[in-house]
């Protein structure tokens, strides 16, 4: 039997962590014992995980990454602390300098290269140790495995992160695990020179325990609204593009669509920013923040059509649940849209703009047989899909 370790942050609602619940129920665990490493023990999906994993030890040091200043300072990493401090300022200057819109990759990428030194190896040698969510650093440099995996879940063809600091990690792995075809190749956009390390893993997905999750029942203000129901389910995040939304539901507001309403399953970073933007916009009756939901499911079930308003993403993990849900589903044409929607035929793909997120609402708001006809080639598709497991025993 191999040894298998999975690495990860946490259990926080999250489409990476959906994904990594799907892939650890399907797992082999008759050839396979996993130990998963979480760095902190936290978030609505901890009950998920199966009985059938290893859930390691919270190791202190590596706790830290979530959380704050103060808090660090307090458990005594004064030198942690001071990676962090010194990870922002660098960041934040890089940013100002540069004209940035996110350095927080970058910020991201330097606590982890400044606490480095304070940071202890696990002892327990693997035949593969697998990291799940970037920075790739700990498995890069604290485990011992005969073969090392990084996945990628998002286009790092968007994302500003100093690129050879990143390739000195991604060299320290054998394969590198991409979850379409078209986020490899954004990926390989970027790290040409690491074409021969990456490989396509779709996200496992589970249609059947979607389906039983979305008939349970919730308190669900969306039961009880007669207009027409967009949904998302998103991190309130810069990638996802919440803001877009909330501008182009103004523009629709404006051009005389009074009878529509947006709900967005989730939490995150912006929602102060997003709450200002819902309200001076005047649209605090019609943009509604529901907050963080271990089950989105019955929201997204109750919607009339899901829209996605992402400025990059790898493969959304909800735009296939919502698919699977028999929703007509609306994305922006962000670099890697063409690999999760064939448009016209499962879902449609509009302008990443805030007039194409309204453009595209308003034809599927007017096109009732359209929406239908989406619906029904999503009810008629089979998204089962955990043969996609067997290429990562291949791997391991």
């Amino acid at each position: 039997m191999k040894e298998l370790l999975i690495a990860s942050y946490d259990m926080e609602i999250g489409g990476v962590e959906r994904s990594l619940i799907s892939m650890l129920d399907h797992f082999d665990y008759k050839n396979y014992k996993v130990d998963l490493m979480l760095y902190k023990h936290q978030g609505e999906f901890m009950n998920l995980l199966p009985n059938k994993i290893t859930l390691l030890e919270e190791v202190d040091q590596y706790t830290t990454f979530r959380k704050s200043i103060r808090e660090i300072i307090k458990d005594k990493h004064y030198s942690i602390a001071l990676s962090r401090i010194l990870s922002k300022v660098n960041a934040d200057m890089k940013g100002r300098i540069k004209g940035v819109e996110e350095p927080g990759y970058y910020q991201l990428q330097l606590m982890w290269k400044y606490a480095l030194p304070f940071l202890p190896k696990l002892e327990k040698k693997y035949d593969t140790a697998v990291s799940y969510l970037w920075p790739h650093y700990f498995v890069a440099e604290k485990v011992n495995a005969r073969k090392k995996i990084a996945w990628i879940h998002t286009d790092y063809s968007t994302v500003d992160t100093d690129i050879n600091m990143d390739l000195k990690m991604w060299r320290k792995f054998d394969d590198i695990i991409a979850v379409s075809d078209a986020c490899r190749q954004s990926f390989l956009n970027k790290y040409s020179e690491l074409e021969n390390k990456v490989r396509v893993i779709e996200n496992i997905s589970s249609p059947n325990f979607i389906i039983k999750l979305a008939d349970e029942e919730v308190n669900n203000p969306m039961n009880h609204d007669q207009r027409f129901k967009l949904i998302t389910v998103a991190r309130l995040s810069h990638a996802k593009g919440i803001d877009y939304a909330v501008k182009a539901l103004k523009l629709l507001k404006n051009k005389g669509y009074k009878n529509i309403s947006w709900y967005v399953v989730g939490y995150g970073g912006e929602e102060e920013k997003l709450r200002r933007l819902i309200a001076e916009n005047d649209l605090t009756e019609s943009f509604i923040l529901l907050g963080k939901k271990t089950n989105p499911y019955p929201f997204m079930k109750a919607a009339d059509l899901y829209v996605q308003p992402s400025r990059y993403e790898g493969k959304a993990v909800t735009v296939g649940e919502a698919q699977i849900l028999s929703k007509p589903v609306l994305i922006t044409n962000y670099p890697t849209a063409q690999s999760q929607v064939k448009d016209g035929f499962d879902g449609a793909i509009c302008d990443l703009s805030i007039a194409g997120i309204a453009s595209g609402i308003e034809k599927l708001f007017k096109d009732s047989e359209g929406r239908k006809q989406l619906a029904e080639n999503c009810r008629n598709t089979d998204y089962q899909n955990q043969q996609e497991l067997k290429k990562l025993y291949q791997l391991a």
